[in-house]
């Protein structure tokens, strides 16, 4: 079994993060918490590779479209609608429309509870209900109700994998396994060696 930190997890840079400039950022906030990036590439995507990474997952239609729903009523708005289906083929021609506008940086990140981690610096997928602290919550003003008003994908930056399992999936979607680099850091001397020997001379 492998060791946990091992765990991989795709983060992928939106086109609005990559025009605002903010590679850097989203780099340094997963450096920062120890995580090592073993993989990262800079394309534009086709749709039809979109449409394949968001329906990896069969239950995604419905679960987004649920979600979607519940976040409403929790804010005591109305959904657009009430069927989740109806609601995520949409959510899904916009994410089409939105990742394929421009350039985006897929890359993977590895260590201990990567998945959750990054989903913790990253923030909830509306920005604007994102904690403070988090890479949504401090660069992205965006809402559901903007977005949905004016026709398009909530703009948050970033795509994180929810779970391990996903996180497989996804990234052998975007990478080739030759495109991940096993390599050593020195900063994994002091996360994860037991007994931290070496450090006195």
């Amino acid at each position: 079994m492998p060791h946990a930190k091992e765990e991989q997890t795709l983060v992928i840079i939106k086109p609005d993060g990559v025009q605002r400039t903010l590679i850097g950022e989203v780099i340094k906030r997963y450096e920062r918490i120890g995580l090592k990036l073993v993989a990262m590439k800079m394309l534009v995507p086709t749709a039809d590779h979109i449409e394949a990474h968001y329906t990896l997952d069969p239950d995604w239609m419905k679960v987004t479209g649920e979600k979607r729903i519940k976040s409403a009523l929790d804010k005591g708005e109305k959904p657009p609608h009430t069927d989740p289906l109806e609601i995520t083929k949409v959510v899904l021609a916009n994410l089409k429309k939105y990742m394929t506008s421009g350039p985006v940086v897929a890359m993977v990140w590895q260590g201990a509870h990567a998945v959750k981690i990054v989903r913790k610096i990253t923030g909830g997928t509306e920005p604007l209900t994102s904690d403070v602290g988090t890479i949504r919550g401090d660069y992205v003003l965006d809402s559901y109700v903007l977005a949905e008003t004016d026709g398009r994908s909530v703009r948050n930056v970033i795509h994180a994998s929810g779970s391990v399992e996903e996180a497989r999936n996804e990234i052998k979607h975007w990478f080739l396994p030759g495109e991940i680099t096993a390599y050593r850091l020195i900063a994994d001397e002091i996360l994860y060696d037991v007994n931290l020997d070496g450090i006195v001379e």
